[in-house]
C-alpha cells in the first residue's frame, strides 16, 4: 500500500508539462495503476503517459484529459479525476478506526481461540487477494517499455514480449511478437527502433514494424539503451555496456562476419570442465553424513559444478495441497528441502570451497547447484523453472524442476525430473518428458532477490506460458541440457525372480533389453537427440531401506521387479558422435564416471551419479574487439561503406527568417538533395527571447527539454525526407488567453505569456539514416502582438504586411557551419 502511494506521490512531483512547465495539481485516478511512463509529443502539444494496463493522453498546453483507454485501445468509460485512494485501504482504515474504539469490548467477547481463527482466516484471505491480483493477474500485458518514433507513432512493450504500435490519437494500429521475454527498453534511431528485452536480446525493427534482425547482446538484462557516435549504446542489468555499430543489421554484417570468422583462431578460447550431476530418489527420508560423502564428497575432489537432484523430498496429501498453495503466491520450498540443501553444502565445504548459486523445489523435488570458487567469476544468470505434471498438470508430485545458468557464456540446463509410476505407465511417462519439455520456462530472478533462490511461482510461469507465442522450447536452445531424475521406466517381460538372477550374476546386457527407456528413446518416443552412458551399475530400484547388499531387493508382498529407475542423460552441442570443439560447436561432453553408490542404503532407491568432462569453447572478447577495430581500420572497402552509409545528405532550408503576427502560418521547406539517401529532421525550440523597441532581442530564455512557447506550433516537428523530396512544415501562431493563477492571494504568472514581441531560434536538426552526427540549420521566428506595428521595412505594401507568411527571399541562405551561423545571429542582433 505504502509503495502504491509513494508511486502516486513521485507520479504529482514529476508529471509536468513540457511546454510550460506547469504541474499538474494533485494526482488523478485515471489509470487502472500507477502512472510508469510519460513521454512528450511537442509538436502536437501531447502527453503520453501509461501504466501497466491502461494509457491516458493529455493536451501539454491545458492539462486537459483528452483520452483514456486500455491496452486494447478501448476508451474507457469513467474517468474519475478525484484523488488517488485505494478502496481497500478506505476499508481498512475505517475497519481500524472502529476496531480503536471498540478495542476493549471486542478484547472481552472474543476468546482466545475465536481471536486465533480469525487470524487465521485473514491470513487466508489476504493470500487470495494476492493470488488473485498477482499470480492469476493478467501480467503479461503489463507495460514495460514507452517509446516515440520520428513519424509520430507511440509503441510500447509488454512482459509477454509484445510490440504494440500507436498513432498519436492512442489507435491502436498493429501488435508484433518476435521473442517470448519482457521489454525492457527502447531506442529510436532514425528510421529503427531498437529494442531491448529482459533476456539479454536486442532486436531491430523498421518503423513498419518488421524485424530486421536481432542477437544476444548481454548475459543480463538489457535495461536501457542510447545513441551516439555512430553506435547505440546498451546498458546490462550487471552494469556491462556495449557499442553496436548503427548500420546493423544491414550490408557490412556479412562483410565484417567473413573477415572474423577468417581470425577466429585468434579470439577463441578453449577451456576443460568436470561437472557432477547426481540424482536421489530419498522417499522421504534423511541421509547420513556418510551416505552424502559416498555419494557426493569422494567425487568432488577436482570438479567444477556439481548439480543435485533430489526425489521424494516430503510428500503426503497435506504437504502437496500446501505446496500448491505456496506455489501460487510465489513462495517456495519447505523446512525439509532446506535441511538437505544445508546437509549437502556442509559435505561439500560450502563457503571456502563451493558456492551454492541456485536451487528450486516444487513439493517433493528439489534441485540446487554448487559451483567451485575459482571458476565462480564464469558462472552467472541462474534461472530457475518448474514444472508440475501430477493431477492434471497441477500438483508437484510428479514433475520437474531445473535450473540453467551461463557457463563460459555457453547455457547449460540442469533438469531434475520423477515421472508416473508403475510398470505400465510407459505412456504417462513419454508424455510427462513432453509436456516438462516443452512448457519449461525459466525466469530470470529480480535483483531484489537473491540468486539462491532464483524462481517464480508455478502459476506465474504457466501464465507467461499461457500467453508466449508458439515457437521452440527454451531447452532446446541450450548448448548443453543434462537430464536426471526418478523417471521410473522399468523392465518389461521380466519376472522378478529371473532379475534377481541376472543382477546376482551381473549379467546387464540382457537385462537392458528389457529396459523400457532404452527400447523407448530408440523408437523416437521419449529423450529425443539425448544420449546415456553405458550403464554397469545393478538396478537401483527397489530396495529395503538399511538392508546392505544385493539381497536388499524388495521382498515384500509386492515384490517389485529391480528396474532401473534413476538415470542421468545430456545433450551437449554435438549434431554427430563425434565432433571438435570449436566455436560452431561450443560444447563437447564426454563421461568419465557413471556409477550408483550401492553401498547407501538411506532410501529404497540407490543414490546415482555422473561425472562428465566438458570442453567449452569461448570468444575472448577483448581480442575479438581488436581484431574488429582493426579490421575497420585497415579494410578500404568497409570503410568507404561506412562513410557512405554515415553521410549527411545535403539539404537546403527555405528560409532562416520568418516572422508571424495573430494566428499566421509560414510554410518551412526542406528540401533534400541526395538523390540516394533518405534525410531525416528534427526541429527543436533553441531559446525564447522578447524583443524590445527598436527590434533588438534581450532576456533569452533557454528552452532546454520544455519544446517549444506555447504561442508557437510547429508541425511536424520530425520526418523523413526521401531522396529529391521536399517536406513542407507549417510554422503556426496559435492565439490563447494569458491568464494569471493566484495561490493564497499571490498572483503566480511565471507561466503565463504575455503580450510583448516574442522571438524563438529553432534549430533544424539534418541527419542520415544511419549517421549520429547532425548538420543544423538555425531559423528567427519573431511573432509581433498585433497591436504593436510590425518591426520591417516601412516601404513594403499593405499586402505585404497583410502576409506574415510570405518568406523574405533576401533572408534565404544556407548555413551549414558554425560560424556562418554565429555570424547571421550577430547580424540580426540575436543573443
Amino acid at each position: 500500500m505504502e509503495e502504491r502511494h509513494m508511486a502516486a506521490l513521485l507520479v504529482e512531483r514529476s508529471f509536468i508539462d513540457l511546454r510550460s512547465q506547469v504541474t499538474v495539481n494533485g494526482v488523478c485516478n485515471i489509470l487502472a495503476s500507477d502512472v510508469k511512463y510519460m513521454i512528450s509529443d511537442n509538436c502536437r502539444a501531447k502527453v503520453w503517459s501509461a501504466g501497466y494496463q491502461s494509457f491516458a493522453l493529455w493536451d501539454a498546453r491545458t492539462r486537459e484529459l483528452l483520452k483514456v483507454f486500455n491496452v486494447d485501445g478501448q476508451m474507457e468509460n469513467r474517468v474519475d479525476i478525484s484523488p488517488v485512494q485505494d478502496p481497500a485501504f478506505d476499508e481498512e482504515w475505517k475497519m481500524k478506526s472502529v476496531s480503536s474504539l471498540k478495542k476493549d469490548k471486542l478484547q472481552a467477547s472474543f476468546s482466545f481461540l475465536q481471536r486465533s481463527r480469525n487470524a487465521i482466516m485473514g491470513a487466508a484471505d489476504a493470500v487470495r487477494r494476492v493470488a488473485a491480483k498477482g499470480a492469476f493477474g493478467d501480467d503479461s500485458r503489463r507495460t514495460e517499455a514507452l517509446v516515440m518514433t520520428i513519424d509520430g507513432m507511440i509503441w510500447t512493450g509488454c512482459t509477454s514480449g509484445l510490440l504494440v504500435q500507436w498513432d498519436g490519437n492512442g489507435n491502436r494500429l498493429q501488435d508484433f511478437h518476435y521473442h517470448s521475454f519482457a521489454v525492457q527498453c527502447f531506442c529510436t534511431f532514425g528510421s529503427r527502433i531498437w529494442v531491448g528485452y529482459v533476456s539479454g536480446t536486442v532486436q531491430v525493427l523498421d518503423l513498419e514494424g518488421n524485424l530486421l534482425g536481432g542477437w544476444i547482446a548481454h548475459d543480463s538484462p538489457v535495461i536501457n539503451m542510447t545513441s551516439g557516435a555512430g553506435y547505440v549504446f546498451t546498458l546490462a542489468n550487471d552494469g556491462g555496456i556495449r557499442g553496436w555499430n548503427t548500420t546493423s543489421p544491414g550490408p557490412l554484417d556479412s562483410i565484417l562476419s567473413s573477415e572474423l570468422a577468417g581470425k577466429e583462431f585468434l579470439y577463441t578460447r578453449l577451456e576443460n570442465l568436470k561437472i557432477l550431476a547426481g540424482t536421489w530418489n530419498v522417499g522421504q527420508g534423511r541421509a547420513s553424513h556418510d551416505s552424502l560423502i559416498s555419494w557426493l564428497g569422494s567425487a568432488s575432489s577436482d570438479v567444477g559444478i556439481i548439480v543435485v537432484g533430489l526425489q521424494e523430498v516430503e510428500m503426503g496429501a497435506g504437504f502437496l495441497a500446501m505446496s500448491a498453495a505456496k506455489e501460487t503466491v510465489g513462495l517456495e520450498g519447505s523446512s525439509v528441502g532446506q535441511w538437505w540443501l544445508d546437509m549437502i553444502g556442509r559435505t561439500l565445504d560450502e563457503g571456502s570451497i563451493f558456492e551454492r548459486v541456485g536451487s528450486r523445489q516444487l513439493a517433493g523435488l528439489l534441485i540446487a547447484v554448487w559451483v567451485r570458487n575459482n571458476i565462480r567469476a564464469h558462472v552467472g544468470d541462474v534461472d530457475a523453472a518448474a514444472v508440475p505434471c501430477g493431477f492434471g498438470r497441477a500438483i508437484g508430485n510428479k514433475g520437474a524442476v531445473g535450473l540453467r545458468m551461463r557457463v563460459y557464456n555457453r547455457i547449460m540446463c540442469f533438469v531434475n525430473c520423477h515421472f508416473a509410476a508403475h510398470l505400465e505407465a510407459v505412456n504417462r511417462r513419454n508424455a510427462d518428458f513432453d509436456h516438462v519439455y516443452r512448457t519449461m520456462i525459466f525466469s530470470r530472478p529480480s535483483n531484489l532477490f537473491n540468486a539462491t533462490t532464483a524462481g517464480v511461482s508455478s502459476a506465474v510461469q504457466m501464465l507467461r506460458s499461457a500467453n508466449s507465442v508458439e515457437g521452440t522450447p527454451e531447452l532446446s536452445e541450450a548448448d548443453m541440457v543434462v537430464f536426471l531424475g526418478d523417471f521410473n521406466y522399468r523392465l518389461d517381460g521380466i519376472s522378478y525372480d529371473e532379475a534377481r538372477d541376472f543382477v546376482s550374476q551381473r549379467c546387464f546386457d540382457w537385462l537392458k533389453e528389457r529396459d523400457q527407456l532404452r527400447a523407448e528413446m530408440e523408437a523416437g518416443n521419449v529423450f529425443q537427440g539425448m544420449r546415456e552412458a553405458v550403464v554397469r551399475f545393478p538396478p537401483t530400484y527397489k530396495f529395503e531401506r538399511h538392508q546392505a547388499g544385493l539381497a536388499g531387493y524388495d521382498s515384500g508382498e509386492k515384490k517389485r521387479i529391480p528396474a532401473w529407475c534413476d538415470r542421468i542423460l545430456y545433450r551437449d552441442s554435438r549434431s554427430a558422435a563425434v565432433a571438435e570443439c570449436n566455436l560452431e560447436c561450443p560444447v563437447v561432453s564426454s563421461i568419465l564416471q557413471y556409477e550408483a553408490c550401492m553401498d547407501v542404503t538411506d532410501s529404497d532407491h540407490k543414490p546415482v551419479r555422473c561425472m562428465f568432462s566438458v570442453d567449452i569453447a569461448r570468444v575472448d572478447e577483448s581480442v575479438r574487439r581488436q581484431e574488429f577495430g582493426e579490421i575497420i581500420g585497415s579494410n578500404k572497402r568497409i570503410w568507404h561503406m561506412l562513410e557512405e552509409l554515415c553521410k549527411i545528405p545535403d539539404t537546403i532550408v527555405s528560409t532562416n527568417n520568418i516572422i508571424l503576427q495573430n494566428q499566421d502560418t509560414s510554410i518551412l521547406r526542406i528540401t533534400n538533395k541526395s538523390g540516394k539517401y533518405e534525410a531525416l529532421f528534427e526541429i527543436i525550440c533553441e531559446g525564447q527571447s522578447t524583443i524590445k523597441e527598436g527590434g533588438l532581442a534581450s532576456d533569452h530564455q533557454p528552452r532546454g527539454s520544455f519544446g517549444f512557447p506555447r504561442w508557437l506550433e510547429v508541425n511536424p516537428a520530425s520526418a523523413i525526407i526521401k531522396p529529391d523530396h521536399v517536406a513542407e512544415v507549417a510554422v503556426h501562431h496559435e492565439e490563447f488567453q494569458t491568464l494569471e493563477e493566484f495561490v493564497d492571494g499571490i498572483p503566480q504568472n511565471w507561466w503565463c505569456e504575455d503580450s510583448r514581441d516574442k522571438e524563438v531560434i529553432l534549430v533544424v536538426k539534418i541527419r542520415g539514416k544511419f549517421s549520429t552526427e547532425t548538420r543544423n540549420h538555425r531559423i528567427r521566428v519573431r511573432y509581433c502582438f498585433a497591436a504593436k506595428k510590425l518591426p520591417i521595412d516601412s516601404k513594403s505594401n499593405s499586402s505585404r504586411q497583410a502576409q506574415g507568411t510570405v518568406l523574405h527571399r533576401s533572408d534565404m541562405q544556407r548555413l551549414s557551419g558554425s560560424s556562418d551561423v554565429v555570424a547571421h545571429l550577430r547580424n540580426m542582433h540575436s543573443p
